[in-house]
């Protein structure tokens, strides 16, 4: 596949560095912000709930309600601002970030995933969260086209480094088509954070016949290794 043209790149890449910091932002919003005042909220009716216990249980039990319906909401707010986190990869690593995002991909949208990782697979953390927004990337694309697909997640080690693929069953597209068209954002996004981490990137899909994304990191260490075995 070829690369967007310079320009368009470079337009693209101030795109994407607005959005990281947008994403970051927001994730801080929700943390500092409104996570807190949720929660003072639910501590004021863990307040009220008490001094109606005895006189009206009634009216107890119904603040009761309220605060689990507010914990729910809570959660959510705090899962959001997780997965908006730009360093969320860097505290949970990559194989929690992954579970956890596959985790959320089935609860919320009922997806069909098998996440499949090698423990052995090891990478550097800026590589690491870039082949996590990749792989978040894929899924959103996987879920906004083919919500019902089947799809898989891998990680593992390769004889050269680590090898990230997300395969789904959905309809499939042609690529060139869709670039030309000016409907392949999510893949100038995966191939951005792929081209930053020094990642070798790969799509595969065709009409009828899924998609297949592929990013590969090569360690150095390994590459000089095989390099002077031949």
């Amino acid at each position: 596949m070829q690369p967007p043209t310079p320009p368009a790149a470079e337009r693209l890449f101030q795109f994407i560095e607005e959005q990281e910091a947008q994403r970051s932002r927001i994730a801080r919003l929700l943390h500092d912000e409104i996570s807190q005042v949720l929660s003072a909220v639910g501590l004021h009716l863990d307040v009220l709930r008490m001094d109606f216990e005895e006189r009206h249980p009634e009216v107890a039990g119904r603040t009761a309600e309220i605060q689990q319906l507010l914990e729910k909401a809570i959660d959510e707010v705090r899962n959001l601002s997780r997965d908006l986190d730009p360093s969320m990869v860097e505290r949970a690593g990559l194989p929690s970030a992954l579970s956890r995002m596959v985790g959320r991909c089935r609860e919320t949208h009922g997806a069909a995933v098998r996440l499949l990782m090698d423990p052995a697979a090891h990478v550097p953390t800026n590589t690491a969260t870039a082949l996590y927004r990749i792989a978040e990337q894929a899924m959103q694309n996987v879920l906004r086209h083919a919500p019902g697909a089947a799809v898989e997640v891998l990680l593992r080690p390769s004889r050269a480094g680590v090898v990230l693929e997300i395969r789904d069953e959905g309809a499939g597209f042609d690529v060139e088509e869709a670039r030309a068209a000016c409907r392949g954002l999510g893949l100038w996004l995966m191939e951005y954070h792929a081209a930053r981490a020094g990642l070798d990137f790969s799509l595969a899909s065709a009409p009828g016949r899924g998609t297949i994304v592929k990013a590969v990191f090569k360690d150095p260490a390994e590459s000089s290794s095989l390099a002077g075995m031949n």
